[in-house]
């Protein structure tokens, strides 16, 4: 007597994968009875209120507020556009560091003894550490730059 050419755990497997292709095409029928593919236009816009949260209903047209377009600055405003930065002069101070390689270092200011960025495009004379100073504040990126740096 011959026996069958399907074990026990070759049947579970056939079983388990037909259960899986029947789910399968359960879900399938169910996302196309559920899709919105025959919506109109207007169940699928949505809105923005003035607070910037989304919504299904129009926004008054009495609260519209017009903007000039010319008044929305893109970016930032070239250096000439800026407002003047205020200069205080005549500062005295220390030369505390300076890489000529690198081309900055920091001077000690005499009357408030902070340490402000100098940059060699803000040099006049050339410096060397401790060397003595006269410069010009001016507002930077980070901070207070010295600029106009002389040997006294």
């Amino acid at each position: 007597m011959a026996r069958s050419g399907q074990t026990q755990n070759k049947k579970e497997k056939e079983k388990k994968k037909a259960k899986k292709r029947k789910e399968k095409e359960l879900k399938k029928q169910e996302r196309k009875e559920n899709s919105n593919k025959g919506a109109s236009f207007d169940d699928m816009i949505a809105y923005v209120d003035e607070y910037g949260n989304l919504t299904d209903t129009p926004p008054d047209p009495s609260q519209k507020v017009e903007v000039d377009a010319e008044s929305i600055e893109i970016g930032v405003p070239k250096k000439e556009d800026r407002e003047e930065e205020e200069v205080i002069t005549d500062t005295e101070g220390k030369v505390s560091y300076f890489d000529h390689s690198k081309g900055f270092g920091f001077i000690l200011g005499k009357q408030t003894g902070e340490k402000y960025f100098v940059h060699v495009s803000g040099l006049i004379d050339e410096v060397e550490e401790n060397d003595k100073v006269s410069f010009e504040l001016e507002q930077g990126m980070k901070g207070l730059n010295a600029v106009n740096v002389k040997k006294i």
